[in-house]
């Protein structure tokens, strides 16, 4: 019988101090649940010298990986210092001196999590990983347990809570688009460098984890299409509210008997999906499974603490399967085998914004560029401002492939009558 259970952090930042907060602060409550006191016992930490505020000792913390590998009395592994080489070789040794392991790391997930699964079931460990995808959003294992006797066909979501803070503010307060990113800066929602969130590469991570989770089948991080918010234009909010719908950098998956399809990119959004009224740092993802049908997820996507519980319920998770004796037996292989569509084979109805000298004839004559291309079109508006001698096109179509939506622009930027395409956007929620 044991008489605890002990945890080595990788790790002492926001998140890794919000996981060792709520390890003490919820101490008692944890050991009701699980019947013995989970404890921390080692901090991988870089800087042994650096003041912090907690309530561990200072021997706690090392600078040495091997000094958490050859405890004897550390169980599992927290990783939360994030970076990916580090990262995955730490989790690679844990793994191999038998320690199960609970990351955050939604980079190195991404990339290796299907050898780093193969390498838990060879050595009998559990590898979780909730607090990858969501923040404080219980998905990962919803997926994997509460759905998993339905078949998931598609999912489509707001993974990222930066980038919905700033289009929020953008829509609701005019800001603009550098004002809203300093704010999320100033509020820390953004990083210094917010590369990776505003062009679309964090969501990418983090798509690619849940299409291979849901479709039980390995998706690539290059399988993924990405678009940034760098292609919104000024205006195109008004637009989308005019036409009655929002903007939303969302993840969407779709799976069916060609293949899957995964993409991050602004959407046009319906405002009666629930998916618009989502806003600042908050995240959902709707799920479409075949039986239960649809359901959503919420729920704050980023910060310290809701990062830090999702991680501690992959804890939790680990010593219950430590003290059931059934550590390491859930079976990580993949169901199906990996088949992506081709462009011809995703479908979605698109939003076109054109510049168009403003004379007689222009809009038959672009017409035609869609009627050759078989693309049905739904919805046409000119904008026109009888002070200026160019006009805006809006054409919505119906439901064509990517293939043909990308021929329509690439002809519509060499039309003689076209200034140039504006902007486009897969729309959502129809």
């Amino acid at each position: 019988m044991r008489k605890e259970i002990g945890i080595g952090l990788l790790g002492f930042g926001i998140v890794g101090s919000g996981v060792a907060k709520i390890l003490h602060n919820h101490r008692d409550d944890l050991q009701h649940k699980l019947g013995v006191p989970v404890r921390i016992k080692r901090v991988l930490i870089k800087n042994k010298e650096k003041e912090r505020k907690t309530e561990l000792p200072k021997e706690a913390f090392t600078d040495q990986l091997d000094d958490l590998l050859n405890d004897e009395a550390i169980d599992i592994i927290v990783e939360v210092f994030g970076g990916t080489d580090d990262a995955k070789t730490a989790i690679e040794r844990s793994l191999k001196a038998g320690k199960g392991v609970v990351t955050a790391n939604k980079d190195v997930m991404a990339v290796y999590g299907k050898e780093l699964l193969a390498l838990a079931d060879e050595n009998s460990c559990d590898l979780f990983y909730e607090a990858s995808v969501g923040g404080g959003i219980p998905l990962i294992r919803t997926l994997e347990d509460g759905l998993a006797s339905d078949r998931i066909s598609s999912l489509l979501g707001i993974v990222n809570g930066t980038t919905n803070f700033i289009l929020t503010k953008m829509k609701e307060e005019k800001k603009t688009y550098e004002d809203a990113l300093a704010e999320a800066t100033a509020l820390g929602y953004a990083e210094a460098d917010p590369s990776a969130d505003v062009d679309g590469i964090d969501a990418a991570r983090k798509m690619a984890i849940l299409a291979s989770l849901s479709f039980s089948s390995e998706v690539h991080l290059d399988d993924v299409f990405v678009r940034g918010m760098s292609v919104i234009e000024d205006g195109d909010m008004e637009l989308a509210e005019q036409f009655g719908y929002t903007i939303k950098m969302a993840g969407s998956a779709k799976k069916d008997e060609n293949g899957i399809e995964v993409a991050v990119e602004p959407v046009f959004v319906k405002n009666e999906h629930p998916l618009a009224s989502v806003n600042n740092e908050f995240n959902a993802v709707y799920v479409y499974g075949d039986a239960v049908g649809e359901t959503m997820f919420y729920g704050p996507g980023a910060g310290s603490l809701p990062t830090a519980t999702s991680v501690t319920s992959d804890i939790v998770a680990a010593c219950r399967n430590l003290l059931l004796g059934v550590n390491g037996k859930r079976i990580h292989s993949f169901q199906y085998e990996r088949k992506v569509k081709s462009d011809d084979q995703k479908f979605a109805s698109y939003f076109h914004r054109i510049s168009v000298q403003d004379e007689v004839g222009v809009l038959s004559r672009l017409s035609s560029i869609y009627s050759h291309n078989k693309a049905s079109l739904a919805t046409v508006i000119q904008h026109a401002d009888p002070k200026r001698e160019d006009a805006d096109l809006i054409f919505i179509t119906h439901a064509i492939s990517r293939d043909q939506h990308l021929k329509v622009i690439e002809e519509l930027k060499v039309a003689p009558e076209v200034n140039c395409v504006l902007s486009h956007y897969r729309v959502e929620g129809d």
